[in-house]
């Protein structure tokens, strides 16, 4: 996407998921990675936040498909009649409503290309109509559909061999379906030979030259790269495919510019404590759950000239006295939801602030820096979020009105606050010096200049201004808050090389060339303090 946007292509792509989930909402982070809010309020996966960072544009609801969202219109348009007495069957309706929503993502994004990538693995019963839609697509439309598989050699290190059966497995399965892939992407660990990839050739009947070895990169940002030096280049080879005539790159440069600046030897490497409780999944540890700010994370650093090597903290552990916050360059705490492992994380927001390590509370730890300020500055004993305590006397993060009503209805999914929303952040504040130091913002005109900003969000509790003027007298400052002024969005405290909270996600729309800012003076913070 970004080399066809490099040369000078509107290009948008869709992601389509295959499970009867209407959104990503309601999924479980360890079993499926970190939920990502699009600008307009869509709870997407992950994936979508890696094509925003790679393409660098805002992406839309419609880009985000999944087999809940086609199947729950067929049966909206079937009660409605909007069949007319049709038999509604898999083909074509199912198709056709797979097919209408892919030329969709096109149209509202004004796009030439849309590149889809269906998820799961070529072979498993429930992606069957999904492919078959494609096939139709392709039957019917032969001059505007190429067919690109992405497949895997693994590597046997015991006996020192790539092997190729899986890939010309899959082809073969594809083939089954009636679907012949016009170029193959062959994923591996290391780099696919010539010899392997003729090989695959010969029994996928690809073309060589249609073929291109996708090995583990250091660094995922030096794939276009790769791609658009092997040969004739995968763009190239696709625009040629499509009968369109390959452009001059416009992009590139600056792109290079980043790899040099990662690839460049650092002299500081930064640790930073990511205390969460979507780390663990059996006996592993994984960092999906938080993609996007460990992404914004490196962004970050790779603007300061930096390394940062994030540590997982299972909040639980720390609440158990079995893993320690000691030794390390800063704190987050990022998103989360329910009573389970919250102390761990008040804790981590009641040793930042103490021991004045640079803290970023994100979502859930700004609510948890809420909650451990009104414990242990204003003593408020026992206060606590509504979420983890319903009875809490002091609810100093409550439930928003609206929200109790859609809980009370049992309408969980796409119900919470989502999206981008507005937010006025406060003169002369340390927010308001971030914004100006490293983003670019605009003036509100209605409020006295004060600076707007627009930030995702992704949450269903907030600030109880009932305590408000408590916490404003005892160094806790509110710097950022909706326009009306009812919102709390934004809290720091006073005092502190760096002890910032935000209601919205700013790890959203951090990008490699463009990182956000609150994550560049979070880890400017961090270097002032270690040099």
């Amino acid at each position: 996407m970004s080399l066809l946007k490099s040369q000078g292509y509107r290009v948008t792509p869709v992601k389509i998921d295959v499970y009867f989930n209407v959104d990503a909402g309601t999924l479980r982070p360890q079993e499926h990675g970190e939920v990502f809010v699009t600008h307009d309020g869509m709870e997407t996966d992950e994936d979508l936040g890696h094509y925003e960072r790679f393409i660098h544009q805002n992406l839309r609801g419609e880009n985000y498909v999944t087999a809940g969202q086609v199947y729950q219109e067929i049966i909206r348009r079937e009660r409605a009649f909007e069949y007319a007495g049709e038999t509604v069957d898999v083909i074509p309706h199912v198709t056709d409503e797979i097919i209408r929503r892919i030329k969709l993502a096109g149209t509202v994004n004004n796009a030439e290309l849309v590149i889809v990538e269906f998820g799961g693995t070529v072979g498993e019963y429930k992606n069957g109509i999904f492919y078959e839609a494609t096939r139709i697509l392709d039957f019917k439309e032969p001059e505007n559909v190429i067919q690109l598989h992405v497949t895997y050699f693994p590597y046997l290190a015991n006996v020192g061999e790539l092997k190729s059966k899986p890939a010309q497995t899959s082809v073969h399965i594809l083939n089954g379906m009636g679907i012949q892939p016009d170029i193959i992407v062959a994923r591996s660990e290391k780099p696919v030979d010539r010899k392997r990839l003729e090989k695959l050739a010969l029994y996928t009947n690809v073309k060589p030259e249609y073929i291109f070895s996708a090995p583990d990169m250091p660094n995922i940002y030096e794939v276009p790269l790769l791609l658009a030096n092997s040969g004739k280049g995968l763009d190239d080879t696709c625009l040629t495919l499509l009968g369109l005539k390959p452009r001059r790159h416009t992009l590139l440069t600056s792109w290079k510019k980043l790899l040099t600046s990662i690839k460049k030897k650092k002299e500081k490497t930064l640790k930073i404590a990511m205390v969460g409780k979507y780390f663990v999944t059996g006996d592993y540890r994984l960092a999906d759950s938080y993609i996007s700010v460990i992404e914004a994370l490196r962004h970050a650093a790779w603007r300061l000239g930096s390394d940062v090597k994030p540590f997982w903290i299972d909040s639980e552990d720390l609440e158990n006295k079995k893993a320690s916050l000691e030794g390390f360059d800063g704190i987050i705490v990022p998103q989360g939801w329910g009573a389970r492992g919250t102390e761990g994380k008040v804790a981590a927001a009641k040793f930042a602030r103490e021991n004045k390590i640079p803290y970023l509370g994100l979502c859930f730890g700004m609510q948890m820096a809420t909650i451990e300020f009104a414990r242990n500055v204003l003593n408020l004993k026992k206060a606590n979020t509504t979420e983890a305590d319903p009875k809490t006397p002091h609810p100093v993060i409550h439930i928003m009105p609206k929200q109790e009503e859609y809980l009370s209805r049992r309408q969980y999914g796409g119900t919470i606050r989502l999206g981008a929303w507005p937010c006025v952040v406060k003169k002369g504040s340390k927010l308001a010096e971030v914004y100006l130091k490293y983003g670019r913002v605009k003036k509100a005109r209605p409020k006295n200049g004060k600076i707007l900003i627009f930030e995702r969000h992704r949450h269903r509790y907030e600030f109880n201004n009932k305590y408000r003027r408590k916490y404003q007298k005892n160094g806790f400052v509110i710097s950022g808050t909706s326009p009306d002024g009812k919102l709390v969005e934004a809290i720091e405290i006073s005092n502190h090389p760096f002890f910032i909270g935000t209601q919205f996600h700013p790890e959203y729309i951090s990008r490699p060339l463009t990182p956000h800012p609150l994550f560049v003076s979070f880890l400017e913070a961090v270097i002032k303090l270690k040099t």
